[in-house]
């Protein structure tokens, strides 16, 4: 049963081009069966979240952090009444559009085309899903409803909300413009997504060996479920201490996230999904939540993400494809015919880069300059 201020898939703004309803499957899910079908998420599984994936088997990647983020909104989802098959499908499209090499690799290509539009990762993920992606013969992209649309555009720069929407006038770029918010499923999945990432790659950080249980101590968030798994496990050490308090840091999370949302909700009665685009953001953490959340934020990127090794990885990374983007800009040839000539040859070397994984960034550097950089 959907709550009154969920997304109806029954009432959905629609699809690009009209198709006939599934006989068995709601608008949502047909969303979410088209993404996980696709070969943009397939690549999602050799994408960087932190480490390199040739660096080790079990550390995250872009594909295992977008399962996570989708189980996380979907079990708080259900507790508010939300649809959660356009939970699902936000939380597995949204990085589709990430670069190789995590950030560095947004980074880079962002500096690449700042003559000609930027690049912005969270654009690119909407722009596999309408156009990049060639599967069907009546249209490009994957013809995906609006609302799945509107959650995968997560953040855009006025200049590129303005862009869109002059093509699509108070289509999914219109909150940037005009003001709003996104659905609640869509809300949520931003901070489905904080919660993941925070949590696993304190995970991958012990697991590297570049972060330390003692170093974690000193963060408020994790020491206080540190010391909870402690008091009932007094002989826990190791990956069983770290597990343990992962777990119950990340369901206090969720716990907080379910009660201060449903508290935003019961202030603001949106009578239905129109209203709550109209609100404030409503998915929300309470005040001490947030600040904890922030704090814990804070201490990965200045211990983890701004590590020395992860920091000569990511000026290898950025090496690659600054080199790729200079070759194909000045040989379009080297790139697959079906880039080569496309009318926008920028954007079509930041597309064709943009979709790699990393070891094929890596071969396809090695190929056309001869250096082996990792």
């Amino acid at each position: 049963m959907l709550a009154r201020y969920a997304s109806d898939a029954s009432r959905s703004r629609g699809r690009r081009y009209a198709e006939v309803p599934a006989p068995t499957r709601s608008e949502f899910q047909r969303d979410r069966d088209r993404i996980i079908h696709c070969t943009a998420f397939r690549r999602l599984v050799y994408k960087t979240q932190v480490f390199l994936n040739h660096e080790g088997d079990l550390f995250r990647t872009r594909l295992t952090h977008s399962l996570e983020v989708a189980q996380l909104g979907r079990s708080v989802g259900r507790s508010l009444g939300l649809d959660e098959d356009l939970i699902e499908a936000i939380a597995l499209a949204h990085d589709l559009g990430h670069t190789p090499f995590g950030h560095a690799g947004q980074d880079v290509l962002d500096e690449c085309m700042q003559a000609h539009g930027g690049f912005e990762h969270n654009l690119q993920s909407l722009r596999v899903v309408d156009k990049l992606e060639q599967r069907y013969p009546a249209y490009d992209g994957l013809n995906l409803c609006f609302e799945t649309r509107e959650g995968i555009l997560k953040h855009c720069s006025k200049r590129n909300a303005l862009q869109l929407e002059e093509g699509e006038p108070g289509g999914v770029a219109a909150r940037f413009v005009h003001g709003g918010q996104a659905s609640l499923e869509a809300q949520l999945c931003n901070l489905a997504d904080e919660v993941a990432y925070n949590a696993h790659d304190i995970d991958d950080g012990v697991r590297s060996g570049l972060l330390t249980l003692e170093q974690l101590e000193a963060v408020p968030l994790v020491q206080r479920f540190m010391a909870e798994a402690l008091a009932a496990y007094p002989s826990l050490q190791g990956k069983r201490l770290l597990f343990e308090t992962i777990r119950r840091m990340l369901s206090a999370q969720v716990y907080d996230l379910i009660d201060a949302t449903a508290q935003a909700l019961a202030q603001a009665q949106p009578a239905d999904a129109d209203a709550v685009r109209a609100a404030g953001p409503l998915v929300r953490f309470s005040p001490e939540m947030r600040q904890a959340s922030t704090q814990l934020k804070r201490f990965l990127f200045a211990e983890l993400y701004r590590h020395p090794q992860v920091q000569a990885t990511r000026l290898r990374a950025e090496e690659v494809l600054r080199d790729l983007f200079r070759i194909y800009f000045s040989d379009p040839q080297q790139l697959p015919s079906d880039f080569a000539g496309a009318a926008d040859a920028p954007r079509a070397c930041a597309d064709y880069i943009a979709g790699m994984t990393d070891r094929f960034a890596l071969r396809e550097h090695q190929r056309l300059t001869g250096k082996t950089l990792f």
